[in-house]
């Protein structure tokens, strides 16, 4: 199995509803490290996984959509809990549907699975893995 990894970041605001995340209950801010991970089993006709800048490129406009947001104003997450783990199945989700829009090249068909990684810190993180 092949992989191809880009990182970029994103800066969100949220809270979380629960008594399992104490002081988290309150408006917070946070910044994630990201990592998208792109799989396949054969490198394509080319000799790469994925082109690695329509990847980066991709990468950078999912989380533009979600940077610089209070998620809890964001009617797609009304009454989410938008955790680590959460937000990497979101990211991971939007990478997928561009991958089959085409919009990541001819090449990305082949690709077989994306990997997303939030890191929340130096010590903790959370990943969500998919097929395509």
């Amino acid at each position: 199995m092949f992989s191809v990894t880009v990182r970029d970041h994103m800066m969100i605001a949220h809270s979380f509803q629960g008594e399992v995340f104490g002081p988290a209950q309150r408006l917070h801010g946070a910044t994630f490290v990201v990592d998208a991970t792109f799989r396949r089993g054969d490198l394509d006709a080319d000799g790469i996984v994925v082109d690695i800048g329509r990847a980066t490129a991709q990468l950078r406009a999912v989380l533009a959509e979600l940077t610089y947001r209070n998620l809890d104003d964001e009617p797609e997450f009304a009454g989410v809990n938008t955790t680590t783990e959460v937000l990497a199945r979101t990211v991971a989700d939007r990478l997928a549907a561009r991958v089959r829009a085409g919009e990541l090249g001819a090449g990305a068909g082949g690709l077989t699975g994306i990997s997303v990684t939030l890191h929340e810190s130096h010590v903790a993180w959370a990943s969500y893995e998919r097929s395509l």
